[in-house]
């Protein structure tokens, strides 16, 4: 099994078949607009302006599921992503990314690589671990994505290579980009 098995919505709500990105190096992630972790988004931009003509793509998942930090609709989030941060990479229509209603890719990517704990040398790591066990400890449990920013980087045959959790930045990634493509 792989991510060319699913399908899902792009940000307009066309339905897009994963394994059009078949042979590109892929980096999904779920995002949110009213997050501490927001401005992930302009490095996120970087790194796919950097390696895009290397085969290299950014898949955006808006959801609204943590502290209702994405809470406009789709064309308020493309609006959002594209004035406030330039976003030129693939965004698709709000979906949830955990729970009984969680988007069939996002369960796929959750079990293909489990949750290892977070950053907890880091402060974005003891905090977003202290935020999620007063308001979603529930969340600690399991390998389902835990906040906003989780990444899951593809290889190019469409299989999960890693997981990211939110701590981790775009400019900490850049190496392991450059070096997986």
């Amino acid at each position: 099994m792989s991510i060319y098995d699913y399908k899902v919505k792009d940000i307009r709500g066309h339905e897009v078949s994963l394994s059009e990105y078949s042979g590109k190096l892929l980096l999904i992630v779920n995002t949110a607009s009213k997050c501490g972790f927001t401005p992930q988004y302009d490095g996120l931009e970087k790194l796919y302006q950097t390696y895009k003509n290397q085969g290299f793509l950014i898949l955006g998942f808006p959801s609204n599921q943590f502290l209702a930090q994405e809470p406009g609709d789709n064309a308020e989030v493309a609006s959002f992503c594209k004035l406030n941060y330039g976003v030129t990479f693939p965004l698709f229509s709000k979906i949830d990314v955990r729970g009984e209603n969680a988007d069939p890719l996002f369960k796929y990517l959750s079990e293909a690589a489990p949750f290892k704990g977070f950053e907890l040398q880091k402060d974005g790591g003891r905090k977003i671990e202290s935020v999620i066990k007063e308001h979603y400890p529930e969340n600690l449990e399991g390998n389902e994505v835990k906040w906003n920013f989780t990444k899951f980087l593809i290889g190019r045959d469409g299989v999960v290579m890693e997981r990211y959790e939110p701590t981790v930045t775009p400019e900490e990634l850049d190496p392991i980009i450059k070096s997986a493509l």
